[in-house]
């Protein structure tokens, strides 16, 4: 009986190649057996089914249909930012995964790694303990930093990271497209991700496509927040929760697709936005026993125009002799 279950499973997850290669998504294929969608089953080199476990649902219904489960949870991840400004979306979105994997884990002394070299973390910034805590539930006592010079030397911290069994997720935080980010690296980092059982989500900001190791390659850019919804209505100039674009820009098992999602601070949760009005953050009530902030006294110039300027921004008299001097020959 339960070769046979093994087997189904198996000629399933063909099924579901099958349906890639001919432009269905996998997610409308129905199991033999329930004669319900589930979530789709990846295929070992051992030729066994993987486990059901096997997979790191992003709590996004719909992606997690279309990536036939979810993010495989024993692999390396990339997630891509496309400019270094938008580095704050691609690091929010690996942060929400984090934070939810932790939550299914429940383990108080599970430690995330997050190591980088020192051109991205003088670019970006380090990650802010207090915004961590607040916002994703992730403790300063169990948030790691690690930097280095090159990208060689983060890779190796990486790999040797991802064998400690304390260590639920490393982050790898790059910037552009190092030489030694190549498929040998993303392999040891992907086998290590396999052998320990845990993900290693590569960030890479400002980076374009090439070939790696990683099953998943997902681009995040920041996509317009809501505002903050109170009990009197929105909250003019307010902020809401963030939101971040979401493609697939590579998947062994999923259709390309896009999708926008919003982290909801309260719960630690992710979901599909797809009204723009709507907001699924706590209602706050609005501050009361303060005064309004004074009104502009006029628009704010960052340079005041030359009270002598000529028309038609040329040079006055005074200055045509200075440019009509002999430039310096030595």
């Amino acid at each position: 009986m339960a070769t046979s279950a093994v087997a189904r499973d198996v000629v399933f997850a063909l099924r579901q190649k099958i349906a890639k290669i001919e432009g269905t998504l996998a997610e409308r294929l129905v199991s033999p057996a329930g004669g319900q969608p589930v979530a789709g089953l990846l295929v070992r080199r051992n030729g066994h089914a993987s486990p059901r476990d096997f997979f790191l649902p992003t709590g996004v219904e719909r992606l997690d249909e279309v990536l036939g489960g979810g993010l495989p949870k024993a692999a390396l991840i990339e997630i891509h930012g496309t400019e270094t400004r938008n580095a704050g979306a691609a690091a929010g979105l690996a942060l929400c995964l984090v934070s939810g994997m932790l939550k299914e884990r429940s383990r108080p002394r599970d430690l995330v790694l997050w190591v980088g070299t020192t051109e991205m973390f003088r670019e970006a910034g380090h990650p802010y303990a207090p915004g961590l805590a607040s916002f994703f539930g992730i403790s300063a006592e169990s948030l790691l930093l690690a930097e280095a010079p090159k990208a060689a030397d983060v890779l190796w911290i990486a790999e040797e990271a991802a064998r400690i069994e304390e260590i639920a997720a490393v982050v790898v935080e790059l910037r552009g497209n190092p030489r030694s980010v190549d498929l040998t690296a993303t392999r040891r980092l992907h086998r290590r991700a396999q052998d320990s059982g845990r993900p290693v989500f590569l960030l890479r900001q400002s980076a374009a496509p090439e070939p790696t190791a990683a099953p998943v390659r997902l681009v995040v850019t920041p996509a317009p927040a809501t505002l903050r919804q109170t009990l009197l209505g929105p909250l003019a100039g307010s902020i809401g929760a963030p939101v971040f674009a979401v493609e697939i820009g590579k998947s062994r098992t999923a259709l390309p697709g896009s999708f926008i999602v919003e982290w909801n601070p309260d719960a630690h949760t992710l979901a599909e936005r797809r009204d723009g009005s709507e907001n699924r953050i706590a209602v706050v009530s609005p501050s009361r026993g303060r005064a309004h902030p004074p009104a502009q006294a006029g628009a704010v110039l960052a340079f005041k125009p030359a009270a002598g300027e000529a028309a038609g921004n040329k040079p006055s008299r005074e200055q045509h002799p200075a440019h009509r001097r002999p430039r310096r020959t030595g």
